[in-house]
C-alpha cells in the first residue's frame, strides 16, 4: 500500500475515533493518563466558547434588534446561558454521557446527577473530567440561547425561561445523548464532527416552530425592523468567529495536528462564506452590506461544523462558497413564502446552513477532493443515506419537542407574547424597567 494511502487511512481513523460520538465523547483509554498539553488546549477552547456566547452571541443579537429591545436581548442570552449551565450540571451531563442501561439508545443514566463522582482525579481521555464537563456545558449553554433570535422583541421573559427549561430537558439532552453519548444515532456513524445536527439544525427547526407559535412582530412586513447598531453586531460576530475555532477545534480533545486541521478548516470556511454572501448581495442588490458579510461568515461557520474533521482546507473553502447563496435564498425568498417572522433569521442561517453542511460533508470527505474518506465498508452513497437519515430524524425530533416546549410555556405563563402596548414600548422598559439607549437614537 502506498504511503499516501496509509496516511489517508490513518487520518480517517483519527477523525472517526474523534467523532464516533460526534462532538466529544471519546471512549476512555484502558489506563487514562493526564496530558497537560491537551488539558491546556481544551481549557483555552472552553474559554473562547464562553466568549462566543457571552458577550459574542449576546452582542450579535442585540445589535440586530431595534433600539427599544437591545437590553432584553442581552438579558435573554445571559440569563438563558446561565440557567442552561446550571441544569446541565444538575442532570444534563449525566443524562448525556452516563450509560443509560436498557434506555441507552435514547437517554443516559442518573449516576452523575449533581456532578456526583466527578472529582479532581477523574479523567476523560487525557483531560480532567471537570474540564470535559465544562466544555460540554458551554455547548449546552449556547445552543438554546441561539433560539432567542427567532422570537426577539415580542415574547414574555417568563415564557422564555420556562420554554428553555423544558426544551433543554426533552430536546437537547436526549439529542446530545443519542448523537454523542453512545445512543442509536452515534451507531450510524454520521459524519458530524462538532454538532451540525444537535446544535444548528436543531435550533433552526426550533426557530421555525417559535415563529409559528408566537406570531409576527407588530408591523412586520410594513414597518422597518432594521438593526439599531451594526457596530455592536460586528463586534459580536467577530467574537463568535473566534469562539467557533475553539468550539470545533476543542472537539478533538487533543493538542495535535488533527485539531489544527479542524481549526484551519473552520477559519477558511468562514472567510469563504463571508465573501460569497457579499458577492451575491453585490450582484443582486447593487451594493455589499456589512450585515451580509457577517451573515455569510456565520453561514460558513455553521456549514463547516459537521464537516471540519472530515474535509481538507480546500473543501472547507468550497463549502463556505456554496452555503452562503443558499442561505441568502432562504432569508430573502423562502422566509417570505413561509410568512413566518423568524426575527434574526436563525432558521435561514443555522437551520439551512446546518442542513447544507451535513449533506455536503460526505461529498467533500471524498479522498479525491482532499477529504479523509469513510468508515470501512462504506461508499459515498451509503454515507449520504446515513447522513440524510440522521438529518431527517433531527428535523422531526426538534419540531415535535420544540412544539411541546412552547405549549408548556404557553400554559404555565398564560401565553407567550407580551401585550401590544408593551411591544410598542419595547421589552427593555415593559419587561425589565431599563433603557439602554435613548429612543431618539
Amino acid at each position: 500500500m502506498s504511503t499516501p494511502s496509509l496516511v489517508r487511512r490513518g487520518i480517517t481513523a483519527v477523525a472517526l475515533a474523534a467523532c464516533s460520538t460526534a462532538v466529544l465523547a471519546q471512549a476512555p483509554a484502558p489506563t487514562p493518563t493526564l496530558n497537560t498539553g491537551d488539558t491546556a488546549f481544551v481549557f483555552v477552547c472552553s474559554l473562547v466558547v464562553l466568549l462566543m456566547t457571552l458577550p459574542g452571541l449576546a452582542l450579535f443579537y442585540a445589535g440586530l434588534t431595534r433600539v427599544k429591545n437591545v437590553l432584553s436581548m442581552l438579558m435573554q442570552v445571559f440569563a438563558v446561558s446561565s440557567l442552561m449551565a446550571l441544569l446541565y450540571a444538575i442532570y444534563g451531563y449525566s443524562l448525556t454521557f452516563v450509560d443509560g442501561g436498557s434506555l441507552q439508545a435514547f437517554i443516559g443514566g442518573t449516576s452523575k446527577f449533581f456532578m456526583n463522582g466527578i472529582t479532581v482525579d477523574s479523567l476523560q481521555g487525557t483531560v480532567p473530567e471537570l474540564l470535559y464537563f465544562l466544555f460540554l456545558t458551554l455547548f449546552a449553554a449556547i445552543t438554546p440561547a441561539i433560539i432567542c433570535g427567532a422570537f426577539a422583541e415580542r415574547v414574555k421573559f417568563s415564557a422564555v425561561m420556562v420554554f428553555m427549561v423544558v426544551w433543554l430537558t426533552i430536546n437537547y439532552v436526549p439529542m446530545a445523548h443519542m448523537a454523542w453519548g453512545g445512543g442509536w444515532v452515534a451507531g450510524l456513524i454520521p459524519q458530524d464532527f462538532a454538532g451540525g445536527n444537535v446544535v444548528h439544525v436543531n435550533v433552526g427547526i426550533a426557530s421555525l416552530v417559535a415563529a409559528w407559535m408566537v406570531g409576527p412582530r407588530l408591523g412586520w412586513g410594513s414597518t422597518s425592523m432594521a438593526p439599531h447598531n451594526m457596530t455592536m453586531t460586528m463586534t459580536g460576530a467577530s467574537l463568535l468567529w473566534v469562539g467557533w475555532l475553539g468550539f470545533c477545534g476543542g472537539c478533538a480533545l487533543a493538542a495535535n495536528g488533527f485539531a489544527m486541521l479542524v481549526v484551519v478548516n473552520t477559519f477558511l470556511a468562514s472567510c469563504a462564506g463571508a465573501l460569497s454572501w457579499m458577492a451575491v448581495e453585490w450582484v443582486h442588490r447593487g451594493r455589499p452590506s456589512l450585515l451580509g458579510l457577517l451573515s455569510g461568515s456565520i453561514a460558513g461557520l455553521v456549514a463547516i461544523t459537521p464537516a471540519c474533521g472530515f474535509v481538507g482546507p480546500m473543501g472547507a473553502i468550497v463549502l463556505g462558497i456554496i452555503v452562503s447563496p443558499i442561505c441568502v435564498w432562504a432569508v430573502d425568498v423562502l422566509k417570505p413564502l413561509m410568512k413566518l417572522d423568524d426575527s434574526l433569521d436563525v432558521f435561514g442561517v443555522h437551520g439551512v446552513g446546518g442542513i447544507v453542511g451535513g449533506l455536503l460533508t460526505p461529498i467533500f470527505a471524498l479522498p479525491a477532493l482532499g477529504g479523509v474518506g469513510f468508515a470501512e465498508g462504506r461508499d459515498l452513497g451509503t454515507q449520504l443515506a446515513y447522513q440524510t437519515g440522521a438529518l431527517g430524524f433531527s428535523i422531526l425530533y426538534s419540531a415535535v419537542t420544540s412544539l411541546v416546549a412552547f405549549m408548556v410555556a404557553k400554559v404555565v405563563c398564560g401565553g407567550l407574547r407580551i401585550d401590544e402596548e408593551q411591544e410598542v414600548d419595547g421589552l427593555d422598559v415593559s419587561s425589565h424597567g431599563e433603557v439602554g439607549y435613548k429612543l431618539s437614537n
